[in-house]
């Protein structure tokens, strides 16, 4: 069965250019507008990973990642942050309130269908890994 990415982006153009790279990969896309629209498809549809730009309207993705990472139903789901905010800050923010990784726009869509396997891969790893110490 194929993981399911929740792409958050009140751009519909950005949204449709995750959409269609990272279906053409063979990843099931849903789409949200905003950090309030994402939550609300997070506690429906459950996705395996949400990539999320942060300025956005109604709430915007720094906002909707820490209620994320706050509900303990949700807060080990993995997210890329999105955006245009380059800034020193806004990345160590990103990183610190639970971000896993975080790309800049411009982007190049194979970087992001690379943040989005390296994320899968890892939880593979580490599940493994967990495993090798188990009494």
């Amino acid at each position: 069965m194929a993981r399911t990415v929740l792409a958050v982006d009140d751009e519909r153009a950005i949204v449709r250019l995750i959409q269609v790279n990272l279906e053409r990969v063979g990843y099931r896309v849903l789409t949200a507008s905003d950090g309030k629209e994402a939550l609300d498809v997070v506690a429906s549809e459950h996705p395996d990973l949400v990539v999320m730009d942060i300025m956005m309207p109604r709430m915007d993705g720094f906002e909707a990642l820490n209620k994320l990472k706050k509900d303990p139903a949700t807060r080990d789901l993995p997210v890329i942050l999105l955006t245009a905010r380059a800034q020193d800050r806004d990345v160590f923010y990103g990183y610190t309130n639970g971000a896993h990784c975080y790309l800049t726009k411009p982007f190049d869509p194979r970087e992001l269908i690379s943040f989005v396997d390296r994320v899968f891969n890892s939880e593979k790893t580490d599940a493994a890994d967990s495993g090798r110490y188990q009494l």
